[in-house]
């Protein structure tokens, strides 16, 4: 079995060895083989490399020879283009000096004729230089004879030259004025035939669409009683019931001798509006104390905010405006209870939209800002009475307050002029307002102003020179003026009218217009014996 081994293991390692030995013998012939085919290879490389070098070489030198073809065809265009270039620059050159020669041949000419002009400028200069000469002479001795003529013209009249020339001024003057007074005249007069004419029917068509009733009524300030005993009825048990209404209206009761009747007293036209209603329901009711009178004066405040509110809504439909701000209609409708003068606020300021609009129609401006702006041009005297300032500045704010737009705002702004009219409509509105407040029966005044306005209007027209006598007639509205017709002319009449005239508008406050007529009359009188 040993020797089995043993041959088997002999058998084995033979065989390891054989394979070995295989592997390397292998392993030599691949080598020699893979070296063979590299060769090869590089071989094939070589040529390759040989190849592409030689053929790169022949372009190369093919380039080259191109490049230098080319190089020479430019060369030989930029020689052509030079030479082209400098003939064309030599004809140029040429021409240029033939104009040279051209230009100092003229130049030669009118130097010469230069020189001949200045020759014939000297000459002529020293002729003038003579005549000159002469001239200072002839004007020294005019000088000299004119002050001999003036020296006898001075003795001869009796006046200086200052005097004279005074005297001649003035005299220039007057006649100057009195062509000018007669060409204004003439003016005047055909502007007054036409403008006259179309201003009357523009005024006249739109009072005559109006026509409202005159507005002349008063704000009642006295309730009547049926009798004495009310009287004391209204004052009541240590005067509680005339204390209570007059704590809760606000106003004053004034009681006296005055037979069944008791007057209410207050600058607020809503407020004594409140307390004449209720003191005539509280008559009517007969219940007199006072948590009696707080009722009924709350009821007649209801009341009587109805009546604005409803007021103010009439007013805004007569006028056809129905976009205004409710608390301003409100405010609007206060002005029921308010007067100028005599005149319901309310109804005035309806009438002066009115006049307004229909002035804008007529004239061809903005309709809608014309009847607004009149409507409300009046709206500051509602609140005039609690709030500070004048009613033009308080109807400004008021506008302004509510979103008035700006053009509403200027006609109410300048309807007294307080501002510069920008707008025809704020023209309108002024005139409207002017229109409505001067008619006859709209306003009535205090006598006592009556007669200072009639005395100062008088006395504005005596303090001018040559004014005989003034007379102020028909309720101030026109002013007569005599004259001494030995002291003004008929030119100078025409003149002081209008002098008269602007001061009246420079120092009087009046409604409407006042015409003035200068009267210059001459008589003569001789007694037959």
């Amino acid at each position: 079995m040993s020797s089995l081994s043993m041959l088997c293991n002999a058998a084995v390692v033979a065989g390891v060895v054989s394979g070995i030995v295989a592997l390397i013998v292998g392993l030599i012939v691949g080598a020699i083989v893979y070296s063979i085919f590299a060769s090869k290879k590089i071989g094939n490389s070589k040529s390759n490399a040989v190849k592409i070098i030689e053929e790169a070489y022949a372009e190369a030198k093919s380039i080259k020879k191109e490049s230098l073809l080319e190089a020479k065809d430019e060369a030989q265009k930029i020689r052509d283009e030079a030479n082209n270039e400098a003939k064309d620059r030599r004809n140029e050159l040429q021409k240029q000096e033939e104009r040279l020669d051209q230009r100092e041949e003229y130049l030669t000419k009118k130097e010469a004729a230069l020189d001949s002009k200045s020759e014939q400028l000297v000459s002529e200069k020293n002729s003038l230089d003579s005549e000159r000469e002469a001239l200072a002479n002839k004007m020294k001795e005019q000088d000299e004879l004119k002050l001999q003529i003036m020296q006898k013209l001075e003795e001869i009249s009796g006046l200086s030259k200052k005097d004279a020339k005074e005297l001649l001024i003035e005299s220039i003057t007057d006649e100057a004025k009195k062509d000018a007074s007669v060409i204004v005249k003439q003016i005047e007069d055909e502007a007054r035939e036409n403008g006259e004419k179309i201003a009357k029917n523009i005024v006249v068509g739109a009072i005559q669409k109006c026509a409202t009733d005159l507005s002349s009524e008063m704000t009642i300030t006295s309730v009547a009683l049926p009798n004495e005993e009310m009287k004391g009825r209204i004052i009541g048990r240590e005067g509680r019931n005339i204390r209570a209404l007059e704590s809760v209206t606000g106003v004053e009761l004034i009681v006296d001798d005055t037979p069944e009747t008791i007057t209410i007293s207050s600058f607020d036209p809503v407020r004594r509006e409140i307390a004449r209603l209720s003191l005539e329901k509280l008559i009517i009711d007969g219940r007199i104390h006072p948590t009696r009178i707080e009722e009924i004066v709350d009821k007649a405040t209801r009341d009587v905010d109805k009546i604005i509110k409803d007021a103010g809504e009439n007013a805004c439909n007569d006028v056809g405006i129905y976009n205004i701000n409710p608390e301003l209609v409100k405010v609007l409708g206060r002005l029921k209870y308010r007067t100028s003068y005599g005149q319901n606020c309310l109804k005035h300021s309806v009438e002066t939209a009115i006049i307004a609009g229909l002035l804008a129609s007529e004239l061809g401006a903005n309709v809608q800002i014309a009847k607004r702006g009149g409507l409300l041009h009046d709206i500051g005297k509602a609140l005039d009475h609690e709030v500070e300032g004048t009613h033009v500045s308080i109807g400004v704010e008021l506008a302004r307050k509510y979103k008035e737009s700006e053009a509403v705002i200027h006609c109410i702004h300048a309807h007294h002029g307080e501002v510069p009219f920008n707008s025809i409509e704020a023209v309108l509105v002024q005139v409207a307002d002017a229109i409505s407040s001067a008619r006859p029966g709209a306003r009535r005044e205090n006598l006592e102003n009556y007669i200072k306005r009639l005395e100062q209007l008088e006395g504005i027209c005596n303090g001018f020179k040559g004014v005989e006598k003034s007379y102020a007639i028909q309720a101030g509205r026109e002013v007569r003026i005599i004259v001494k017709p030995d002291q003004i002319s008929d030119n100078d009449a025409f003149m002081l009218s209008k002098e008269i005239a602007k001061k009246i508008e420079t120092e009087m406050q009046y409604p409407g217009q006042i015409k003035v007529v200068v009267v210059r009359e001459k008589r003569f009188t001789e007694t037959a014996k």
